[in-house]
């Protein structure tokens, strides 16, 4: 991709704004797809909330200051708007967003967009026990793969604690995974 700033000059100038937003949507789209599909598990609710992503980055986008990525802001936007969406979601449906959690985990095996086997389901169903901010580590660093720097940026916490994060969410999810 181009400079970024010159990328954000683009997404930003009303002659050039269509064509630099293709490139953004054509470059971002599928990252931030699996990125909130790891937080939701549902397709259907993850193409909702990265409908609503692209939406924000493209409202606020004159208010990014440039102090992060352009990467690393949508990923915020995006983690933020898939939590949003959990928590309206087991509002609404009057349970919490534990149980909401594990119906998606359940729902998996009947999702046509779920590739995965029964170990997989066991690990999701594993991580699902993890306080929240362990979850989002470990879907970032073991599903996709971010460098402990990348999700500093996207989470607003040090690498250090991350690293922390990760070495428990892994402790916990082994313990879980071997008594099961």
């Amino acid at each position: 991709m181009l400079d970024e700033k010159e990328f954000i000059q683009q997404l930003l100038n009303p002659k050039t704004q269509n064509d630099a937003f293709q490139k953004l949507l054509h470059t971002y789209q599928k990252p931030l797809y699996n990125h909130i599909r790891n937080i939701v598990l549902d397709h259907d609710d993850a193409a909702d909330v990265l409908q609503n992503t692209f939406i924000k980055v493209f409202q606020n986008l004159k208010n990014f200051k440039g102090e992060s990525k352009l990467f690393s802001w949508m990923y915020r936007i995006a983690t933020n708007e898939a939590l949003t969406f959990l928590n309206q979601k087991a509002k609404k449906s009057g349970i919490s967003s534990e149980t909401l959690q594990n119906k998606a985990i359940d729902n998996l095996k009947a999702d046509v967009y779920f590739d995965g086997n029964d170990i997989q389901i066991a690990l999701h169903k594993a991580i699902a026990t993890l306080p929240e901010k362990q979850q989002l580590v470990f879907k970032m660093k073991y599903f996709e793969e971010l460098k402990y720097e990348e999700i500093s940026e996207i989470l607003g916490t040090s690498a250090g604690a991350l690293k922390a994060s990760y070495h428990h969410a892994v402790k916990k999810i082994e313990a879980l995974l071997t008594t099961n």
